[in-house]
């Protein structure tokens, strides 16, 4: 017997009868209250080892490796790009500013998917110039928001040629439009990006696969101008147009000088201080794999690149100023050191004047062979109506055309494989999880014993891996029903939402261990404003992925250390287990059956009714801690159901991708 489970039995034999209470019990226990927080400091310290040891180059062609390595993880991560097809450009109109002008063009991405875009162009002067791609970030107003125009006013104004474009879910681009309210049914585009990023990692490609390839043709377009000069083009943009500004500049070698601003920090920093962002910004297994920002700069091939950044951003400062140095020194050490540079003003997130000022600097320095004047020109604002590229300031009520919505259905039905036989559906379920099962006896801890008629109820809690308390109740009836398998109890409502149901089955004999998995009952995580209402714990769920694991998997495996404390209680008795799994518990419940052959038998109540129902539908809820990247090309809820017999296995309720009951 270990000796943790001895202390525990002997810590039972000795409390004192407790009054009747909820079943729920740490958050009256001061030493428990963190408990929800453990999977977030868990992840964030797996993360940090695999960070810990940094490359070093001793030749031009290590560094190249390096480079090609993130190129590579960038593409296959988001599922590769799609074809380039024709971009069938049209300029629908054009504004006259004086010293430049601003065409507003319409161009395909793929086909008839619409890209609203301005291009600003220097007057008075034939060309031709260099050009700044401008990829945007998450502000609102899109293209017309006031610092873009300021940027881009001024870039024209200085001889540039310079393209911004909508990104989906802003903009003329909204996704879940609501033509009612005039306004995205979610609010922000960021919330946009990740409702539509959980459908694409479904299907094994990733949000980031549709706005990067959108960046690519934008590009596209802006060196087929005969004003562009395409050997002299540079990006830059803020936030998340500070993060695609690495993306493309990682992977498209036609940018010769890039300015990322506001976006660049360390993953431990980002991890620690602000999580993971929304879906386009989280290139899993990118943790796991070893990198971290440094190397989207290895991966630009020791061109200029200037880090725009500011003290007060919400993007750590002290993460900026690691990476930057760790790039620094590569810099120095191939004989590039001038091509590196940062700038931190004293300021918040945004592309702000300093900012503005260093970026107009930069890129006159290595695009035009200039100095610039260092004064931002008076640029006259319009207003995002004068900017907008369709009759009604939305592609899809103006034209129509795909969604990434329709186009991840698409890609679902093209990527899917031929149906597997049970032991592959078993296998590629194992693999998709990453679930491994736990080497040893769970460490159990007791918190006193409640006398309950016929039975007592026993609160503790087990650790299920390293760092992971797993809160638990088990029934131990005074006369165990004979040859009863024991019950596994998990309702991601909480213990106490199965309280009637846990003392029905204690009471006729049952042995009953129910738990709260992570992300469930006392381990829930809360935000400032309360639980989100689109998924329930989205930033260990994304960390999880980040590392190569998944949250469905880590579920799993706290149900089946909850298994392994069953077989490891001496006097127990148990052989087999009968399991259940109660609302957003169903899906992982289902897995630990097919995973764990000790589930002699489990009943599921709230099962999703397919992952090929969360892409079919345009919105979803609370079905990101089910996603496993790819699993749409594998198999299906069904196939896994049917791949668990002969065990039976009885589906009480259906819910559909908005965790609304399924009408028989």
């Amino acid at each position: 017997m270990s000796r943790s489970l001895a202390a525990f039995l002997f810590a039972v034999a000795l409390a004192p009868a407790q009054p009747a209470s909820e079943l729920d019990f740490t958050a009256a226990i001061g030493d428990l209250r963190d408990l929800p927080q453990a999977t977030t400091q868990t992840l964030i310290a797996e993360g940090n080892r695999y960070l810990a040891n940094r490359p070093t180059f001793t030749s031009p062609a290590q560094l190249q490796a390096r480079a090609a390595q993130v190129r590579q993880h960038i593409l296959a991560s988001i599922g590769g790009l799609p074809a380039k097809t024709p971009l069938n450009a049209r300029t629908v109109a054009t504004l006259d500013r004086g010293k430049y002008r601003i065409e507003k063009i319409i161009f395909e991405s793929q086909p008839r998917f619409y890209v609203t875009a301005n291009l600003y162009i220097p007057n008075g002067a034939p060309g031709p110039f260099p050009a700044i791609l401008f990829p945007l970030g998450h502000e609102n107003g899109a293209k017309a928001h006031d610092a873009w125009q300021y940027v881009l006013g001024s870039f024209a104004s200085k001889g540039f040629v310079a393209l911004a474009w909508d990104p989906v879910g802003q903009g003329e681009r909204y996704q879940f439009w609501d033509t009612d309210i005039r306004a995205s049914k979610l609010v922000q585009s960021t919330t946009e990006h990740t409702i539509l990023g959980i459908q694409a990692l479904l299907v094994g490609d990733h949000m980031a696969r549709y706005m990067i390839h959108d960046g690519i043709r934008a590009l596209d377009y802006l060196v087929s101008r005969p004003e562009v000069d395409p050997n002299r083009v540079g990006v830059t943009g803020n936030s998340g147009g500070g993060m695609m500004t690495t993306y493309l500049a990682a992977v498209d070698d036609r940018l010769k000088v890039a300015a990322p601003s506001c976006y660049i920090t360390s993953w431990k920093s980002l991890m620690t201080q602000l999580g993971p962002q929304d879906a386009e910004q989280n290139l899993p297994p990118w943790l796991s794999a070893g990198f971290d920002f440094p190397d989207l700069i290895y991966a630009f091939g020791l061109k200029p690149y200037l880090v725009l950044s500011a003290i007060r951003d919400f993007f750590p400062i002290g993460g900026a100023r690691s990476s930057v140095a760790e790039a620094k020194r590569v810099y120095d050490q191939f004989g590039q050191g001038q091509k590196i540079s940062m700038v931190d003003a004293d300021d918040g997130h945004g592309y702000t004047k300093p900012r503005r000022l260093a970026a107009y600097a930069w890129f006159s320095r290595w695009l035009a062979n200039r100095e610039d004047d260092g004064i931002e020109p008076d640029i006259q604002l319009l207003t995002e109506e004068e900017l907008w590229c369709t009759r009604t300031g939305q592609v899809l009520t103006s034209l129509g055309g795909e969604s990434v919505h329709n186009l991840n259905k698409a890609r679902a039905l093209a990527l899917r494989r031929p149906a597997l036989p049970a032991a592959g559906v078993i296998a590629k379920a194992r693999e998709l999880t990453r679930y491994t099962p736990s080497s040893r006896p769970p460490a159990v801890s007791a918190y006193g014993v409640l006398p309950r008629s016929g039975y007592r109820i026993e609160k503790l809690t087990y650790e299920s891996e390293p760092g992971i308390q797993i809160p638990a109740v088990l029934a131990v009836p005074a006369a165990p029903k004979a040859g009863a398998p024991a019950v596994l109890l998990v309702n991601c409502a909480g213990k106490s939402a199965s309280a009637a149901r846990f003392d029905e089955l204690a009471r006729v004999g049952n042995i009953v261990l129910a738990i709260d998995i992570r992300g469930c009952g006392e381990l829930t995580i809360k935000g400032p404003r309360g639980p989100n209402p689109w998924y329930d714990d989205y930033r260990n769920s994304t960390a999880a992925l980040l590392l190569g694991r998944t949250m469905l998997g880590l579920r799993v495996l706290d149900i089946t250390a909850g298994i392994d404390l069953l077989n490891a209680r001496t006097g127990l008795g148990v052989n087999q287990v009968k399991a259940i799994g109660i609302g957003t518990a169903a899906v992982p419940m289902l897995f630990a059956t097919a995973l764990d052959q000790r589930i002699a038998s489990v009943e599921l109540d709230g099962l999703l009714q397919s992952y090929q129902s969360v892409v079919d539908s345009k919105l979803h809820r609370r079905v990101y801690e089910h996603v496993l990247p790819g699993v749409l090309q594998h198999f299906e809820i069904a196939d896994l159901v049917k791949a668990i017999g002969p065990r039976p296995v009885e589906v009480l309720t259906y819910v559909d991708a908005l965790n609304q009951p399924v009408k028989p």
